[in-house]
């Protein structure tokens, strides 16, 4: 099931600047448009799932430390390349998976499932909030210029993308910084969200199997809420190559 002409239109708009790619070639990234979605908070399903994703990884890391894990550890060194230091600036998969331990955080029902999903996949997964978004969904190297509104101790802040950085933008601004480490707060999800775009970033080993994967349990999980939600989706490469699943 497909989503609307508008929204199809924007995902097929999104882009990736060259210089992504010459930072990390194996870089993909897959881009998941969801319409119809009921307004809800975090429910007894969404608990389930943040539970079963916390068995699982807990049970990853009695055998393997954190940092070796597969794809933490390679973006980790994707960070690195930035000029990021990964033990003070940490991907949301990392951040994630070390909060397991202790339990991951309930947030909303949206951000709750699409959390299991990332720490379950092994994947850093974001969500945006489609009726706060400004247009098309693009993601760039920093030139060191660009505003970054978000909170501190509960006071409006904004702050300056370093140069070189990669983020995530709408027509307003920066809607994450370095990839997938900060969300800002204009577009998040929450229990009002009824539309959302989902964003899954790759890098080897993990393989586009795998991405699908991920990106399919999601689309079911979501669908699963009401049948009237609609997702579609799209992976960009620096091949230029382009899936589409519905």
């Amino acid at each position: 099931m497909g989503v609307t002409q508008t929204a199809q239109k924007m995902l097929e708009a999104a882009h990736i600047s060259p210089q992504i790619f010459q930072l990390r070639p194996d870089y993909r990234a897959l881009l998941m448009v969801v319409e119809g979605i009921p307004p809800g908070a975090s429910d007894s399903h969404s608990e389930a799932l943040l539970r079963q994703a916390e068995t699982s990884i807990k049970a990853q890391l009695s055998k393997t430390p954190v940092t070796e894990l597969p794809h933490i550890s390679t973006w980790r060194e994707a960070y690195k390349a930035f000029g990021a230091k990964p033990n003070k600036t940490r991907n949301s998969l990392e951040a994630l998976t070390r909060r397991a331990e202790g339990g991951l955080p309930r947030v909303n029902r949206l951000t709750d499932i699409y959390n299991a999903i990332s720490v379950k996949h092994q994947i850093p997964l974001g969500g945006e909030d489609l009726d706060k978004y400004d247009g098309t969904p693009f993601l760039m190297r920093a030139t060191g210029m660009e505003e970054f509104q978000t909170f501190s101790s509960g006071e409006a802040l904004s702050e300056t993308a370093a140069p070189g950085e990669p983020i995530w933008c709408d027509q307003t601004g920066i809607t994450c910084r370095r990839w997938n480490w900060r969300q800002g707060p204009r577009t998040v999800l929450t229990d009002e969200t009824r539309r959302g775009l989902f964003i899954l970033d790759a890098l080897k080993p993990l393989s586009d199997q795998d991405l699908v994967a991920a990106a399919d349990e999601l689309a079911g999980l979501l669908r699963g809420l009401d049948d009237q939600v609609q997702t579609s989706y799209r992976i960009i490469s620096g091949a230029e190559i382009v899936s589409d699943g519905s």
